[in-house]
């Protein structure tokens, strides 16, 4: 009989290949290369993280499981407070230590994140023009899939009994849940806490690139700061906010 090796802390979690998986491109390397390298590897953990529990949310939602439902937004809301603090770290970075090794990143960009973009499909961006940022090939098809499939809003608003509904309806409809169903009235509120957990990381992340590179177009060949900046205060969720002055 086959024996396998024990499971130790360094094999269920790949610690060989994981910590293997920063490799500076810069001579020397340059000392702030290595912090640059993993605070975007664990971005990405975060954002496979996030795509992972918004799926359970949806499948919450559907199901009409509030409790579920809440606990899982609780997570998320959780998670956003962690990346947007990680851009404290990434500001201890001087402009100067930055442009130390940017010029090896070629057209490396955030910008081409594909996790970031199925994220921004599953809270309900539609925008197709993005897919070609992406080679073909499994990440982009993801993308692709999550804005083929209902959006966290569109479950929610099914979750809500609004599902189909115009802004106006709806509008009319979420204040009818605030007012008399206190159960639903938190998921609503939830909802507003991951839109402007959302709304924080851009602006953060905003001020942190503006404040590494100025006005410098951005790796991947965006307009850097400018494009970022055309991001912000566009609600995820606009009904949810409309209906503020009504409650």
């Amino acid at each position: 009989m086959e024996q396998h090796p024990a499971l130790t802390y360094t094999s269920y979690l790949h610690l060989d290949d994981l910590l293997a998986a920063q490799e500076p491109l810069s001579e020397g390397p340059e000392h702030d290369e290595l912090l640059f390298i993993v605070i975007h590897q664990v971005y990405e953990l975060w954002f496979k993280v996030l795509l992972h529990e918004t799926g359970h949310l949806q499948r919450a939602l559907a199901g009409g499981d509030t409790a579920t439902a809440l606990g899982t937004m609780k997570r998320i809301l959780t998670i956003l407070k962690t990346v947007v603090a990680q851009v404290d770290v990434l500001e201890t970075m001087t402009p100067l230590a930055f442009g130390s090794f940017r010029g090896r990143l070629e057209r490396a960009s955030g910008f081409q994140s594909a996790q970031f973009r199925e994220l921004e499909a599953v809270l309900g961006r539609r925008d197709r023009g993005v897919l070609a940022d992406h080679p073909p090939g499994p990440a982009r098809d993801r993308i692709a899939a999550a804005m083929e499939r209902p959006s966290l809003y569109e479950s929610f608003l099914a979750y809500a009994g609004l599902a189909g509904e115009q802004a106006p309806a709806v509008q009319d409809g979420l204040v009818e849940v605030y007012r008399t169903d206190p159960a639903r009235a938190q998921v609503c509120e939830r909802m507003v806490d991951i839109d402007e957990g959302i709304q924080e990381w851009r602006y953060r992340h905003v001020k942190m690139v503006e404040r590494t590179i100025g006005e410098q177009p951005g790796t991947g060949g965006s307009a850097g700061v400018a494009y970022l900046r055309s991001t912000l205060f566009q609600p995820a969720f606009p009904d949810l906010w409309a209906v503020r002055a009504r409650l």
